[in-house]
């Protein structure tokens, strides 16, 4: 009774974002017609170049020579080109007083601080409810199983809490994956009617694996579970049917940036729905062309509504594609194969996705239950080295298996080490980095 005073958009209209002005937009939007839309999106497209152009000096320095109406003059800007002071890349007549500023988590590489004006940000909650209703759950109102980590200083710590306080939410901790742990996690489900599951792939995906074990489907437990979202990390499809099946409810795949907005969201079709919204999301190949749906490339978005500062044809550092179902108003991101700057580079001068190489691996490592979970570090160009946790050493079998599944996929001559740990060691957010080179920290 006491969350139906829904507190989330009380709390998001008291700090100045004007939670309904968004909603009512966001409404607007949806009910174009796919002409109306396409006129929109061009609208929203020119404008934001036009208002940075305009208002805001360091776009004005950056984008010299850009024309709002062709498009394929605007140039193509990294997280390398924003670590500057947040000072120098706001527009005009904006403050740190009066937008809303946050910092990336570094999973590129590449942490720096940015801001948002308050109708931007307002925009983003709206449609994260927006997709939440998809499953017939209310963000604000739900009662959410949250495995995300938390700063441990005392003001960030009690941040979060009154945060998880706020948003009706209940937070494991994912930096202790225990079986003492997990079991705890599960006692706290069968007194608590939670509505879904939101946070980090591979730490639910470890409580997969223990109820798994145990014997257990959660639902059967917390009658009240309707889904589980999954973000940060990547998802693969045998830990997808596996969470599947362990929780008795649909696992929504989610994909988003914390500097722009979300950025796709599984529908209840299963297809990962691109936010054509508030963003326009592009896949360019190496010499920044506009590639066809179906092909593989640097992704690379446009926040249509950020006038605190430009992020304009912006390069996030992912690999993807877009479905040839796509199209403007609904485009389908068929597949996120990973980080670009996240490659193996072989001796042979032959390039994969890291997770490629993971994935490869995992198929074969995870199989006879044993291996809780595994991180792969490149070393050298030819030397690799996979942690894994796990009860008992791989098998010599095992090993070579892997090695002749990594010679098939890759190439001959590589060295692989194998070396047992009894955890992994995660970032201070609470992620696992699946894949990590060492041959150097710009590629």
């Amino acid at each position: 009774m006491f969350f139906n005073l829904n507190l989330f958009d009380m709390s998001l209209r008291l700090n100045g974002f004007p939670i309904q002005k968004a909603k009512h937009l966001l409404k607007d939007i949806q009910a174009k017609n796919h002409v109306e839309f396409e006129a929109y999106l061009e609208s929203k497209k020119q404008e934001i170049v036009a208002f940075h152009l305009k208002q805001n000096p360091f776009y004005k320095n950056f984008a010299k020579g850009a024309n709002p109406e062709q498009w394929d003059s605007i140039p193509v800007m990294t997280k390398r080109d924003l670590q500057q002071p947040l000072k120098s890349r706001l527009s005009d007549n904006v403050t740190l007083k009066n937008v809303y500023i946050n910092k990336t988590s570094g999973s590129s590489g590449d942490p720096f601080i940015f801001a948002k004006d308050k109708f931007c940000h307002a925009l983003t909650w709206a449609i994260i409810q927006n997709r939440f209703r998809w499953f017939h759950l209310d963000f604000s109102t739900s009662k959410q199983a949250r495995f995300y980590g938390i700063p441990l200083d005392k003001k960030g710590f009690y941040k979060e809490k009154l945060k998880d306080f706020i948003s009706n939410r209940t937070r494991f901790n994912v930096f202790d994956l225990s079986d003492v742990a997990l079991k705890r996690n599960l006692k706290k489900f069968e007194t608590t009617s939670f509505d879904y599951i939101n946070g980090y792939t591979s730490s639910i995906v470890q409580f997969a694996k223990f109820l798994n074990k145990e014997n257990v489907v959660l639902k059967q437990v917390c009658p009240t579970l309707k889904a589980c979202m999954v973000t940060s990390e990547m998802l693969f499809e045998n830990d997808k049917k596996l969470m599947e099946t362990q929780f008795g409810v649909p696992i929504i795949n989610e994909y988003g940036a914390s500097e722009l907005d979300l950025i796709a969201f599984e529908n209840p079709d299963g297809e990962w729905q691109v936010n054509s919204e508030t963003l326009f999301v592009e896949i360019l190949d190496d010499k920044n062309n506009v590639l066809p749906y179906g092909k593989e490339g640097r992704i690379v978005i446009t926040s249509l509504y950020n006038k605190a500062q430009p992020f304009i044809r912006y390069e996030i550092g992912d690999i993807g594609t877009l479905s040839k179902k796509s199209t403007l108003k609904k485009p389908i991101l068929e597949k996120l194969i990973g980080r670009t700057n996240h490659m193996v580079i072989l001796p042979s001068g032959k390039k994969a996705a890291g997770l490629t190489f993971y994935y490869i691996t995992k198929s074969i490592i995870e199989d006879d239950g044993h291996i809780k979970e595994f991180v792969i570090e490149q070393l050298e160009l030819d030397s690799f080295r996979i942690i894994y946790v796990s009860n008992k050493e791989l098998s010599t079998e095992k090993i070579k298996k892997i090695s002749i599944e990594i010679e098939k996929y890759l190439e001959k001559g590589l060295t692989i080490v194998f070396e047992r740990q009894d955890n992994l060691i995660r970032s201070k957010s609470g992620k696992l980095k699946q894949f990590t080179s060492y041959l150097n920290k710009n590629t």
